[in-house]
Order: C-alpha cells, then structure tokens, then sequence
C-alpha cells in the first residue's frame, strides 16, 4: 500500500506547519500544499504587529493558554535554530485607572497561572523605568514577550516541508470538493486533486471550503480589518517594546496599541471595522454578494446590534485621523499627528456562531476524511507549531 495522500489547504502560517509536521512526524504520507495566491502568506500570515503572545490574558486550561505557553518555546527554538529574528523586547499592560488596575489584577493571575515567565506589576514610577514616554497609573510586565517576522517564519516551515517531500502548488484556487475515497479537490483552472485526507486552514475561507465539503456552515467567518498607523522614524524612540491596553471584557476587541516590529517600525493599531470584502484591505474594497449574504445572517444582525457603540466609535477611528491617533496618545500623550503616517492593513478572519456569538478559542470539526481549522485566532501563529502537532493527533498520526 502506498502513502496516504494527505493535502492541506492553505499556505499560511498554520497550514505550513501542518504541511511540516505531517512529512517530518514520522508517518508514511505523500503531502500537497494548495494555495490561491501566487505565493504564500500573504494574508494573516505577513498582515499583522508580528508579536509572539506570551499567554497572558488567556483562560487557565483553555486551548489558548495551553497552546500559546507550548507555542512560545518551540517558535523560540525553531527561530534561533534557523537564524530568524526573535526578539524579546518586553510587553507593558497600561491600566490608566481604577476600572482598568482591576482588570489588570485579574490578568496578572492569569498570568501566573499559566506559567508566563518574569510578569511583574509596576507602579506609575516603574512604568516608565520600561517605557519612558508612558503616562499610566499602573502596568503589568511582560519581559519574555517577543516580535518575529511570521511571513518569514511560514516560508521556513514551507521549505522545511518541500525538503522532506512536500510539493507545493500555488495558483490553485478551490472551486469545488468532492468528498469520498479518495476526496477530490477541484480549481477553478479544472486541476483536480485526490485526497485521502483534505486538511483545510484556509484562514479567511475556510468556512466556505469546510462548507464545500458537506460541513456545518458554523461557526461562520465574518472579516474585520485592522488599520495600522505608524511612527516616522524620528518619532520611534517613544516606544522601547510593546505597549498594550488593559482588554475590556465588554468590548469584543482590543483597541489600538504600540507595538515595535522587528524591522525597526513601530505600529499603532489596529482598530476593528467591518471589512465589506474577506480580502477588504482598502475601505472600497467591496464584493456586493459576501455584504448580501453577511446582512441574511441572523447571528450577525444580533451582534451588530449588541455591539453598535462600539462598531461607531471603531468606525469613527477609521475615518477620523486625529481619533486614531488620539486612542494611541491616551498612553503616550508625546505623539503629534505629524508623528504619524498611513501604514497597510489586515483582515481579521472572526469565527461567529449562528447566534452571533464571537468564537474565542480554537476550534476544530471533521466531517468524514475532511478536517478543517474553523477558528484559528490569535495566538494561532505563535501556537502555529503546537497546533500542527494537535491537528496530526486529532488525525490519528504520529508525531514523534
């Protein structure tokens, strides 16, 4: 009997390290990589601040937690072993009052919990021993936390792949899935693909792929993009590391933050808007059948409504500059708006249940030889190597 025929689905920074684990975990499989674009990662993968998340905020014994910890070493080791920039440059949690030190007390047990090295809370003078030009009442600290470049990591996971015999083919857009033995994976070109096993992690599409191949429609990926601002050089030397809100629970996403990247910029962002396009990068970027189909479903209307404060003051941000930057002033009050330039976006894949309700942790579904990452949410790409490791025993192949 041959090798099993297993293709991924995706290039991106978890599909890469799924297509690598596979051909270096022990088991007799042939690997193909399919991709849409013309060359890898170009989506979630290279669009995002680059940080390794040290597991701070995430709930003791989640998924999330488990992963990210696990995920942290070994992207550590991988990085230095390949020569690829990691850079712990620290992580300040900014509370700048009393509602904020209360939620930051909370992260900080979480923390502990899951066994984040070195986290320490700072008072207002200590603050600014880490970040100087920082104006807060309280941080927590992070030294471990690190930056890297993931586009470049997911290119390393790919070649290691390609070396021990995965092919790779880029250009191929799926148009249809034929599930069976073996499952048969179509392109719009008409190239066809047989599978014994189909791994889909198609980031951004992977709900209409897991749908192609008879799964559930849920949870369903509703795009929101982050726009990114960034420092002229001469004002970086106002950020050292990373400098982060503390996170309200009643808000479904961050808000803006600073975080320096490993090529020497540093960011400000991103909010959270509403991409009408899962690739809507530009706000004209619109496909008038996804923002159809996005207004018919129930579970989106009901969160919209839930969340329309925070949708306009998101959208207000988007289009007013000087908002923008002052949600970025409100922890560094030195940045001027001539501080602060236009930098590219990213968009969001946001897994939502049929009530509307945001997926928090990873999740996973299988329907017959099709297994499908249907919420790989940040930490996913520091988990990247630790989730391909759980992808292949959730399989039933070996990992040693």
């Amino acid at each position: 009997m041959g090798a099993q025929r297993v293709v991924v689905v995706g290039a991106g920074i978890v599909g890469a390290a799924i297509a690598r684990a596979l051909v270096m975990g022990g088991s007799e499989v042939s690997v193909t990589v399919l991709e849409k674009e013309p060359s890898p990662g170009l989506h979630q993968t290279s669009r995002n601040s680059g940080v390794v998340h040290a597991g701070l905020y995430y709930q003791p014994g989640s998924d999330k937690a488990r992963l990210s910890r696990e995920g942290v070493r070994r992207l550590r080791e991988y990085c230095r072993a390949r020569g690829l920039p990691y850079q712990e440059v620290g992580k300040v949690l900014v509370a700048l009052d009393a509602g904020d030190e209360a939620r930051l007390t909370r992260i900080h047990e979480r923390a502990v919990a899951n066994g984040v090295p070195g986290v320490r809370w700072l008072g207002a003078a200590e603050l600014t021993e880490i970040e100087p030009h920082v104006h807060g009442r309280a941080g927590l600290h992070s030294p471990t936390t690190a930056i890297v470049d993931f586009g470049r990591i997911a290119a390393a996971f790919l070649q290691d792949a390609c070396d021990h015999g995965a092919g790779v083919r880029t250009g191929f857009e799926v148009s249809t899935i034929s599930a069976g033995s073996p499952t048969r994976v179509t392109a719009t070109s008409g190239e066809t693909v047989a599978a014994d096993l189909l791994v889909i992690a198609a980031g951004l599409h992977t709900d209409r792929l897991a749908g192609l191949a008879g799964d559930s429609p849920f949870p369903r990926i509703v795009p929101f993009r982050g726009e990114f601002h960034e420092l002229v050089p001469g004002a970086r030397h106002l950020v050292r590391g990373l400098i982060y809100p503390v996170p309200d629970p009643r808000y479904p996403f961050l808000g803006v933050h600073l975080t320096k990247r490993v090529d020497g910029t540093v960011l400000l962002g991103p909010n959270a808007v509403l991409a009408l396009s899962r690739e809507g990068y530009l706000r004209r970027d619109l496909e008038a059948r996804e923002v159809r189909e996005l207004l018919a479903f129930k579970g989106f209307r009901t969160f919209a409504r839930a969340n329309a404060v925070t949708g306009a003051r998101e959208m207000w941000g988007s289009l007013n500059r000087r908002a923008f930057i002052a949600a970025a002033r409100r922890y560094v009050p030195e940045i001027k708006p001539s501080d602060v330039v236009r930098a590219p976006a990213g968009v969001r894949a946001q897994a939502m249940d049929a009530d509307g309700s945001l997926v928090d942790d990873f999740r996973f579904s299988r329907v017959g030889n099709v297994f499908s990452v249907r919420n790989a949410p940040s930490p996913a790409a520091t988990a990247s190597l630790a989730i391909a490791d759980l992808v292949l025993d959730q399989l039933g192949l070996d990992t040693s």
